[in-house]
């Protein structure tokens, strides 16, 4: 007999636990399952150094802030903690080692068929909380199979204690990048970073403030007024990177969200270093050799190691038809996560101004809200025939 479930949500990472709170808060029955063996199981594979880049009072779950102790910018395990003590205050406890292959809709439109690595279920409603960083993006150049030094992804990556005085290159100037880099030259490693195109640079506080702060109050404004107040903002707190190889965008830098899908690299720390030398800015990539990477600029150097902090994407593709309706050009959700096709959500997909767990908060509340809503006009429409006249 398939197992009938009112709402299952698929994935226990901050998305996945923010919509079980509202659920919860709201008296609507769930299931949510996880295919790892943990709470947010990515935060447990980050990186060892890997911080909040937003600070904790705007990165917050519905119904529990941080803890007053944590720091302003809580690092990879205090995370791991909140998000722990999120699940035990509102009582989620997910299904751990639930891999869902597939989401299809009822013939009769009344729900959703979950194929899993168990069996199937029928849910009347889906929440696809599994996100933007869901299969690593690894891009391929002439001669990367005989490169003989150690490749690997950016999601593989702990710390930079083994390639002390070592060479390494870290490929994307993205937050995961920037930082892995950091993290390599204050362990001894001899680090370049690998900036392929322009790229907005923004400090993590910003004249005394936290990012999402000014942030919030840009986002306010007219696309290209909040752009021109950013870009001299960013001109007093950053100034001109360009002798040190990192060029600027033609477009402003919330622009570059809205439209682009890119997020500008919060400095925590690696400008300093490019600036003293320690972490090299080298251009894009032409082919690898045995032992080494050639540039586009035909240059060359030796690593043992070569890091590809090169992103990631939905995989959405993998559970849905047609996934491609759902989502814009860079994974962003359409619709705000509440899908045209009936009882279909999806949250955490998403690249905001202000800081995606806030995003994931607001989100959270927005479908909770319209799920609760849809179960009691389902209820009233099934007892209305009942009635009498």
């Amino acid at each position: 007999m398939v197992r009938q479930l009112d709402t299952l949500i698929v994935g226990a990472g901050p998305a996945g636990l923010a919509v079980a709170g509202e659920l919860r808060a709201r008296g609507v029955p769930f299931d949510i399952v996880e295919r790892e063996r943990a709470i947010a199981p990515a935060w447990h594979r980050h990186y060892d150094r890997l911080h909040l880049h937003t600070a904790k009072r705007f990165s917050s779950l519905p119904g529990m802030a941080f803890p007053r102790d944590a720091p302003t910018y809580p690092a990879r395990a205090q995370v791991i903690d909140y998000l722990t003590a999120y699940a035990s205050r509102f009582g989620i406890a997910p299904r751990f080692g639930v891999t869902v292959t597939r989401l299809e809709p009822e013939a009769d439109r009344s729900g959703w068929r979950v194929r899993t690595d168990q069996g199937d279920w029928v849910a009347e409603r889906a929440v696809v909380a599994t996100g933007l960083n869901a299969v690593p993006v690894t891009p391929r150049w002439p001669g990367m199979d005989g490169y003989a030094g150690e490749l690997l992804h950016s999601s593989a990556y702990r710390n930079g204690a083994r390639w002390r005085d070592r060479r390494v290159l870290v490929v994307g100037a993205g937050n995961s990048g920037a930082e892995i880099a950091l993290d390599l030259a204050e362990h001894g490693a001899r680090a370049d970073l690998c900036v392929r195109a322009a790229l907005h640079v923004t400090r993590r506080d910003t004249l005394g403030l936290p990012t999402p702060v000014p942030t919030i109050a840009l986002a306010r404004l007219p696309l290209g007024l909040a752009d021109v107040i950013a870009q001299a903002t960013l001109k007093l707190s950053v100034g001109d990177l360009s002798p040190w190889g990192i060029a600027r965008p033609d477009y402003g830098p919330l622009r570059g969200i809205v439209e682009h899908g890119r997020i500008p690299l919060i400095d925590i720390g690696t400008l300093a270093r490019i600036k003293r030398g320690d972490i090299a800015v080298r251009k894009g990539i032409e082919r690898f050799d045995r032992d080494a990477v050639v540039f586009v600029d035909d240059s060359r150097t030796a690593y043992d190691a070569v890091v590809l902090a090169t992103g990631y994407r939905p995989g959405l593709e993998r559970l849905l038809d047609d996934a491609e309706e759902l989502v814009d050009a860079h994974g962003r959700a359409r619709h705000g996560g509440i899908a045209p096709r009936p009882g279909l959500y999806l949250i955490g997909f998403a690249t905001p101004l202000t800081g995606l767990l806030r995003e994931i908060s607001a989100a959270a509340r927005r479908i909770g809200a319209h799920i609760a809503d849809s179960r009691q006009r389902s209820a009233r429409s099934t007892i209305a025939p009942a009635l009498p006249r």
